[in-house]
C-alpha cells in the first residue's frame, strides 16, 4: 500500500477512537503506527519462510516503539494501539478487525501448551491497559476486557469481563459500538457482591430485631 494513503487510512482509525489526535501529521508520532506498519512488512516475510528475517525486523521495532508484536500473529484490519508501551502480542495470536489495545496489554501464552498456544480476539473487541488475556481461546467480538484484569478462559460475545482472574460481570445481546472506548465505567464484582451481603446481613438483622421484640412481648404477657 502507498505510504500516504497508509497515513489517511490510519488517521482515520486513530481519528475514530483517540479524541487527542489532532491532524494527520500526529500519526507520524503514534509508536502503534510504526509497529503496526513493520509487523506487516515483517508478516510477509515471516510467511514466506524467512524467519530470523522477520524476527530481526520485529525485535527492532519493538525496541523502538515499546510494542512488541511477533511476525507470526495474524492481524486484520483497523488495529489501534493506544499508547502502546509494553503492549506483547503473541506468535499465535489472532486479531479480527477493528480491535483496540491499551499500553501494557498482553496477548500470551500459558507456557503449558503447543501449537495454538495464545488467545484469538474476534471483531471489535477492547483490551484495556494492563490486561493480561493468557491461553489459546477466544474473546468474543464486541466483548470489552477491564483494565488489570487476566483472562484465563474464554469469553463469550458481547461481554465485559473485570478482575483476577477476569469473570464475566455483563453480558447481552446488544453489541458494544466500535465507539464504546470506556475503560473506567465498568462493572465492579466485588463491590456488588459486598453491597448484597450488605443488604442481606441488614434482612438479617431487622428479623432479629422482630424476633427479640416478640419474645419480650411474650414474656411480658407470661408475667402476667
Amino acid at each position: 500500500m502507498n505510504f500516504w494513503k497508509y497515513v489517511n487510512q490510519e488517521y482515520e482509525i486513530m481519528r475514530e477512537r483517540d479524541p487527542a489526535i489532532k491532524s494527520k501529521w500526529e500519526v507520524l508520532l503514534y509508536p502503534s503506527f510504526w509497529a503496526i506498519r513493520t509487523y506487516r512488512k515483517a508478516h510477509k516475510q515471516y510467511e514466506r519462510g524467512h524467519y530470523l528475517r522477520a524476527r530481526w525486523m520485529s525485535q527492532r521495532s519493538a525496541r523502538r516503539t515499546g510494542i512488541e508484536i511477533h511476525p507470526g500473529a495474524v492481524i486484520g484490519e483497523g488495529l489501534f494501539i493506544d499508547h502502546g508501551r509494553g503492549v506483547v502480542i503473541g506468535e499465535t495470536t489472532i486479531i479480527g478487525d477493528n480491535v483496540t489495545l491499551y499500553q501494557g496489554v498482553t496477548l500470551g501464552g500459558t507456557g503449558k501448551e503447543t501449537g495454538k498456544r495464545h488467545p484469538t480476539l474476534k471483531d471489535n473487541v477492547m483490551v484495556s491497559a494492563g490486561a493480561r488475556v493468557l491461553g489459546s481461546f477466544t474473546i468474543g467480538e464486541n466483548s470489552k476486557i477491564g483494565a488489570g484484569s487476566v483472562v484465563l478462559e474464554e469469553v463469550p460475545p458481547n461481554c465485559t469481563v473485570v478482575g483476577v482472574p477476569g469473570r464475566i460481570v455483563k453480558r447481552d445481546a446488544i453489541k458494544i459500538p466500535r465507539k464504546d472506548m470506556d475503560q473506567v465505567h465498568l462493572p465492579d464484582p466485588v463491590k456488588l457482591e459486598l453491597q448484597a451481603m450488605e443488604e442481606k446481613i441488614e434482612q438479617l438483622t431487622e428479623a432479629l430485631n422482630l424476633l427479640k421484640k416478640e419474645m419480650e412481648e411474650e414474656r411480658t404477657e407470661s408475667a402476667k
